[in-house]
């Protein structure tokens, strides 16, 4: 693990504190508080990005979707 420096305004490092002092977050420390909040950060961002790439794929390929699911549909209706 490596030591860095970061700035942080006045008002973000007072609900840092507060939420160390109540129990939503027992334990942990500045450190552990921001660590963990930059892994959940960059974890929604890799989320966004992978739901952009699926949207992006069903947009390019909506008209073979289609197809396939009204053949599927039709394959199931047969008696």
């Amino acid at each position: 693990m490596k030591t860095i420096a970061i700035t942080i305004d006045d008002q973000t490092l007072g609900l840092v504190d507060q939420a160390l002092k109540q129990s939503s977050v027992p334990g942990k420390n500045r450190s552990q508080v921001i660590r963990q909040a930059v892994q959940e950060y960059l974890a929604n961002v890799q989320r966004k990005a992978e739901l952009q790439k699926e949207r992006e794929i069903f947009h390019r390929n909506r008209g073979l979707l289609k197809r396939q699911a009204l053949a599927l549909i039709k394959e199931q209706a047969k008696p």
